[in-house]
C-alpha cells in the first residue's frame, strides 16, 4: 500500500477552496497550482506578471524544500497564463531563469482568468524523486 505525504502552506486558502498544496504518492510528488501568495496567505502582485511569477517559483520553492527535492527533479509542469501572448516572451524567460539548464517538459495553457482579481499565472508541478538533486 502506498501512503501519502501531504504539505500545506499552512494559509487560509487551502481550507476555503478545500485543496492541499502537494501530496507525495511513493517516488512523485504533485503540486498543485502554485501562485502569488506571502507567507500568511494573501493573494500579492495583483497585474505584474514578472513579481508574480518570481513569487509563485519561490512557493514552489518551499514546497520542494519540504520534501528535500530540487528543481531538477521536476518533470512536468503547467502554467496557466492570462494573455499568454502578451506574456510568452516573459514566461519563457522566467522558466529559463528558474530551471536553469533542466528542462522539464512544460506545458503553458492561456487562460481567461484565474482564482484571485489580478491573478495572472499560476503552476502545477510533477516532480520525480529519483532523480538527482
Amino acid at each position: 500500500m502506498t501512503t501519502l505525504d501531504v504539505y500545506d502552506h499552512q494559509v487560509p486558502v487551502e481550507s476555503d477552496f478545500g485543496y492541499t498544496q502537494a501530496i507525495r504518492s511513493g517516488d512523485l510528488i504533485h503540486v498543485s497550482g502554485q501562485l502569488s501568495l506571502d507567507e500568511a496567505g494573501a493573494f500579492v502582485h495583483a497585474d505584474d506578471f514578472a513579481a508574480q511569477l518570481r513569487q509563485t517559483y519561490a512557493n514552489c520553492d518551499k514546497v520542494l524544500a519540504h520534501y528535500g527535492a530540487t528543481r531538477h527533479q521536476v518533470v512536468s509542469q503547467t502554467l496557466y497564463v492570462v494573455n499568454l501572448v502578451r506574456h510568452a516572451a516573459a514566461t519563457a524567460a522566467g522558466n529559463r531563469a528558474y530551471f536553469g539548464a533542466h528542462r522539464p517538459v512544460s506545458t503553458a495553457v492561456g487562460v481567461a482568468e484565474l482564482t484571485f482579481p489580478g491573478q495572472v499565472v499560476e503552476i502545477a508541478f510533477v516532480v520525480d524523486t529519483r532523480l538527482p538533486a
